[in-house]
């Protein structure tokens, strides 16, 4: 069995390292694909420095300036399964998501999830050192789904995801159109529609401690009218 965790990356010199050896020393055994953006801070170089010590294991796609979260994922996905991985699993750099569940992610599709979610909101809500707005803005992001989706996924905008290859090669994923915060609810709700099953993990969203955020407004404008776009979209395996 294959696992690979997909990181994109920009501007994460502070937190490259310090991730990679928290994956991969988990005893579970995940390779690690990091996407980096063309960060000016060094971050490929770092990833590039540690590939030996980590060889066959630790995988780096250079791309040439800040193409977006969803466009980055994508490109993950394809090399995933042109390389013939079984689980692919979604995953911020900044320790936001604790690299300690990801085996909890993996357990919950082994026990026959199509797509495991670690979830902040299926348990009350979990997300620790955010603001006020920006847990409300993401809470209330998700309440929106569910209300013009009929979606009954608690946190369908959250980036840790663990994906069976087979939700993967049936998504047609050059057809994914949302490429920034959409994209999460996007893959969520294109999985659902063409009946995998989903399960939500419960998990502790930790705010990052180092390097800086890359939300932007228009991020959020286009999840909000890719939404109504999705609840119009017909879907067939």
């Amino acid at each position: 069995m294959k696992n690979l965790v997909i990181i994109p990356t920009y501007n994460e010199v502070e937190n490259a390292e310090k991730i990679i050896r928290a994956v991969l020393g988990l005893e579970e055994g995940f390779d690690i694909l990091i996407i980096d953006d063309g960060s000016p801070d060094g971050t490929a170089a770092v990833v590039k420095g540690l590939q030996n010590e980590f060889s066959g294991r630790l995988h780096l796609i250079e791309r040439s300036g800040k193409l977006g979260l969803g466009t980055a994922y994508l490109t993950g996905f394809k090399w995933a399964l042109e390389h013939n991985y079984d689980y692919i699993f979604e995953m911020d750099a900044d320790f936001s998501h604790a690299p300690s569940d990801l085996p909890r992610l993996l357990a919950a599709c082994l026990d026959g999830a199509d797509m495991s979610i670690g979830s902040r909101y299926s348990n009350g809500v979990s997300v620790v050192n955010w603001p006020i707005t920006r847990i409300l803005i993401s809470y209330f992001a998700s309440v929106y789904v569910r209300t013009v989706l009929g979606f009954k996924i608690y946190d369908s905008t959250a980036g840790f995801v663990c994906y069976s290859r087979k939700v993967l090669e049936t998504i047609d994923l050059d057809s994914v159109r949302m490429k920034g915060y959409g994209f999460q609810i996007e893959m969520k709700y294109t999985a659902h529609k063409l009946g995998f099953k989903i399960k939500e993990v419960p998990v502790i969203f930790v705010n990052r401690k180092e390097g800086t955020s890359k939300m932007s407004g228009g991020i959020f404008g286009e999840a909000f009218w890719g939404v109504i776009r999705l609840r119009f979209r017909k879907f067939a395996r």
